[in-house]
């Protein structure tokens, strides 16, 4: 079977405990399943807000705006899976990560199966315990479902909606200390490999 792709997206404007996840969840992968990981954060980056000019909707050529989401949208066409993680901010994802979402109206409007059948997990972390995690992750599943990506978790038992952690306020520290929120995250990139899998096997016996 060919190699799987998975690309980690840290939706967060620091390079701090989201980011670390992020590249903990793709090590991860790379260790136990051998797959190929790719890696994109925001912070640093230029992410404009989508101005709804509907440039890409009347000439099928993608955003007027060219900024790094050119990078976002060739990454997100070449894998198989993805997985979001956002920061936690007034109980919800992260401003940075929805501007992203938003933009990938014109992906969808230049080609409309671009991210259909990529399987898609989510991960939240929240400086509290219990700080919007749950909604966060909601938040990115409903883009999965709006652009036909299938939504994966961790499932019943500690990762009910994918990867939740608490920093603490800590950065990276407080992530390390967080063994069951980090567990969330192993179950829920469990997950999205064996989905990954199947699908690529179907495809496989249908060809």
């Amino acid at each position: 079977m060919k190699e799987l792709r998975i690309l980690g997206v840290s939706g967060s404007p620091r390079k701090a405990a989201t980011d670390f996840v992020v590249r903990k969840a793709l090590e991860y992968a790379e260790k136990k399943f051998q797959v190929k990981t790719d890696y994109f954060h925001l912070y640093g980056k230029k992410i404009n807000f989508c101005l709804h000019c509907d440039y890409c909707i009347r000439t099928k050529k993608g955003c007027i705006q060219k900024d790094d989401m050119v990078e976002v949208y060739a990454k997100l066409e070449e894998v198989d899976a993805v997985i979001f993680a956002t920061p936690v901010y007034n109980g919800t994802l992260s401003g940075q990560l929805k501007a992203l979402f938003d933009r990938c109206r014109a992906l969808i409007a230049k080609n409309p199966k671009a991210l259909m059948n990529k399987v898609g997990a989510g991960i939240a972390v929240g400086g509290d315990r219990l700080g919007g995690q749950e909604l966060a992750l909601l938040t990115i599943h409903s883009f999965f479902l709006i652009n036909k990506m299938i939504p994966v978790s961790g499932g019943a038992l500690g990762a009910n909606l994918g990867g939740t952690l608490w920093s603490r306020d800590l950065g990276a520290e407080g992530i390390e200390k967080d063994d069951e929120g980090l567990k969330s995250v192993y179950k829920t990139i469990d997950r999205v490999i064996e989905v990954t899998k199947l699908l690529k096997n179907n495809k496989r016996k249908e060809l």
